[in-house]
């Protein structure tokens, strides 16, 4: 299970200002169409979850793809006809190296989610969704 409850504890003992949240898009976001795009449908809570975090200055979110350019600009596009903006690509220029770290190759992010990081989107957006809507003021 993706143990998103501990990020907001962090968040909130350490006093981020700004938190960075990575995100895949196949297999993710979205469920795979195998280049169907007519089929292209959202993983269950994905769409909501996503809407939230999207309304809110305290977030950055960066789509993080390995696609082809004119396929991330088709999906950019799809997310906003769902009132989803992603702030970057591919990479944080808002974080920058340090004397102790260094984010030349590796940029910095508080949450990543990508299913080839163990995230399950079937199951773990409903328990992102909860979460981020708790800690946003927007569950129901």
């Amino acid at each position: 299970m993706y143990n998103i409850s501990k990020f907001f504890i962090d968040k909130e003992k350490r006093g981020w200002k700004k938190t960075y949240w990575f995100i895949d898009f196949h297999g993710t976001i979205a469920v795979p169409d195998y280049g169907d795009k007519s089929k292209r449908e959202f993983y269950p809570s994905a769409k909501e979850t996503l809407q939230i975090l999207s309304d809110q200055d305290d977030v950055c979110l960066v789509l993080w793809t390995c696609s082809h350019d004119d396929d991330i600009e088709e999906m950019l596009a799809w997310l906003k006809t769902h009132d989803i903006k992603f702030d970057y690509i591919n990479e944080n220029p808002e974080c920058e190296s340090t004397k102790r770290v260094n984010l030349e190759k590796k940029p910095y992010y508080n949450v990543l989610i990508d299913d080839r990081a163990g995230f399950d989107p079937e199951v773990d957006w409903f328990l992102v969704g909860i979460h981020v809507a708790n800690h946003y003021g927007k569950r129901d």
